[in-house]
């Protein structure tokens, strides 16, 4: 099955080459129309190119925003973002080779026959609009391959985000009513376009419903698109939530060498013995890659095992990481060490690693055997869609329609828990008690519906972190405010020793001054290897001398590059970008 996905990427490469930007290439294809299309093993091996569009490695799991703090910052947390001379996000390449085939499949062959594979196509514009959808919002709709003489389309002005995501919608459509209804890990089928239905559908919805200022119509029709993809496929009963290692299956799920299907709707796919490999393992455990690690904030929504709220605790803010470890939500354990954590097929327990983690919280979901932890080793597939996020689709939807119930929890939000070992999401319990702290960090939630809708929230970003959902996420709720928040990690009382993994072994050092002669202990030096809050004592803070900020009034959108703007002078930029 690896080899097979080998075959997609590098069909992919072939087709498409090296040309950075679709609207400035010249529509020639290497493949005749003439030549090709003329039998189903020639449309098959055609849309195998379109899956190169789907995330790299990287793009799951290398996420940051207020998930994950690194030592240094993206311009889209700092404000530095400057509108490029090109580029910046504005290539439609890959349009092209799908509009192109679109064109063309039915050529030979009749609609009925080729319908299955143009369904194909119709998903990836679907999902390659979207890409466009949110980061520009309006864009050009192009269904057709575009000719150089074409001076209309090509000089077109940006049609509305209305329009794009009604056509997408439109091809999603077709695409579930066409597409195989077989369940692949490795192929798009009708159960990846209904995800998918249901990711754009909820993303569009709740960005229209808080973002108020635009006036965008349809928001509820949209989230109940959202819910109604999702719900078909929970009754198609092709998916499961992976409890096939017992406490620990949420993160063998992602450790796991080959995708599990069960879960997995469709995954990015690599293989040691094809030589296509990623950098999970190395990117967790040395200091060469920004040295990653949970924010404290983060750290602070995950409950307590019994479901309780840790920061209704009195003294939850001045915790050391032994305290606030105990007793927490399992998924924290399977995504940051904590005590008693040994790698894969390892013996010695391993403490979490300063020196690999700036905030303490070194993270472990993905990383596999101690066998991919060189360089560019590990071949882990990766999720690009996955059925809890379907499942969190759905539970977000019904509450922001105020239609939430507690069957619906039952079948959404309860798996989820289950496998944790979490009691399930009270419906009644969340409206009437309504988490402050969560409140605190998105006052545009309101109404009967608050509770349940923030404790979805708190869900999703638990399940999904380092799945890279987290800065669309920021972007639909209207929370650009909180990037601007401090990043921290561990909270340390004062300078000195402590023991991180509970074995009676001190593992970190805080010192000032001279360093002390000392093996088998990390050893941070106060004001430069480590800062802390209040001086001597307090969470450690990371990268305060870097100020923040989100300009609420053109953030939630990237700017269009300089060149398509002096090419084509009926575009026109995004709101306050110059």
């Amino acid at each position: 099955m690896k080899k097979l996905f080998f075959l997609y990427i590098t069909i992919g490469l072939c087709l498409q080459g090296c040309d950075k930007n679709y609207l400035d290439r010249d529509p020639e294809s290497t493949i005749s129309p003439e030549a090709s299309f003329k039998t189903v093993k020639d449309l098959e091996l055609f849309t195998k190119s379109f899956y190169e569009v789907l995330p790299s490695a990287e793009g799951v799991y290398n996420e940051s925003v207020d998930n994950i703090v690194k030592n240094t910052l993206d311009d889209e947390l700092t404000g530095k973002r400057q509108v490029p001379v090109n580029g910046g996000g504005w290539t439609w390449t890959n349009l092209r080779n799908i509009n192109f085939f679109l064109g063309n499949a039915t050529n030979t062959l009749s609609a009925a026959t080729a319908a299955p594979y143009i369904a194909e196509a119709r998903f990836f514009r679907a999902y390659f609009y979207f890409d466009k959808l949110k980061r520009f919002g309006d864009v050009p709709w192009y269904n057709t391959v575009l000719n150089p003489d074409d001076e209309e389309l090509l000089k077109k002005k940006r049609d509305p985000r209305t329009l794009i995501v009604d056509s997408i919608m439109q091809d999603l459509d077709f695409a579930i009513k066409n597409l195989e209804t077989k369940a692949s890990d490795e192929k798009v089928t009708k159960w990846t376009a209904l995800a998918l239905k249901s990711r754009i559908a909820l993303f569009e919805g709740t960005f229209r419903k808080y973002h108020t200022n635009l006036t965008l119509p349809n928001a509820k029709e949209l989230l109940e698109k959202a819910a109604e993809a999702a719900k078909q496929v929970i009754d198609g009963k092709q998916y499961s939530i992976y409890m096939g290692a017992g406490d620990n299956s949420y993160g063998a799920l992602f450790y796991s060498v080959n995708s599990l299907p069960q879960e997995i709707i469709l995954a990015r796919k690599f293989s040691d013995a094809l030589q296509i490999w990623h950098n999970v393992n190395y990117y967790t455990i040395t200091a060469s890659y920004g040295k990653p690690g949970l924010d404290k904030h983060f750290v602070n929504s995950y409950l307590m095992k019994d479901g309780s709220r840790f920061t209704d605790k009195a003294n939850y803010q001045t915790m050391t990481f032994l305290q606030e470890i105990k007793d927490r939500d399992p998924r924290l354990s399977q995504t940051i060490r904590t005590p008693g954590y040994k790698r894969i097929g390892g013996a010695a327990t391993l403490a979490p690693n300063f020196g690999n983690s700036v905030t303490g919280y070194q993270l472990i979901k993905y990383v596999g055997d101690p066998k991919y932890d060189n360089f560019n080793r590990s071949e882990n597939d990766m999720p690009v869609f996955r059925y809890a996020e379907v499942l969190l689709n759905y539970a977000e939807a019904r509450a922001e329609l105020g239609e939430l119930t507690q069957e619906d929890i039952n079948i959404s939000i309860k798996p989820l828990r289950d496998r944790a070992g979490m009691p399930n999401m009270d419906l009644a319990a969340a409206k009437a008690s309504v988490d402050a702290f969560m409140a605190n960090d998105y006052p545009l939630v309101t109404g009967a519906f608050q509770g349940p809708i923030l404790e979805i929230r708190r869900e999703r970003r638990i399940e999904l972190v380092m799945e890279s959902f987290r800065w669309d996420d920021i972007l639909r709720w209207k929370a650009g405010k909180l990037v601007t928040k401090q990043f921290k990690g561990m909270y340390f009382p004062g300078i000195g020793k402590y023991d991180l993994d509970g074995d009676g072994k001190d593992d970190v050092w805080i010192y000032e001054d001279t360093k002390p002669t000392a093996t088998g202990i990390q050893l941070l030096k106060l004001g430069s290897e480590i800062l802390l809050e209040e001086g001597k004592k307090g969470n450690v803070v990371v990268n305060s001398h870097i100020k923040k900020a989100f300009d609420e009034s053109k953030d939630y959108l990237y700017p269009i590059p300089i060149d398509q703007l002096e090419l084509n002078p009926n575009l026109e930029q995004n709101p306050n970008w110059k």
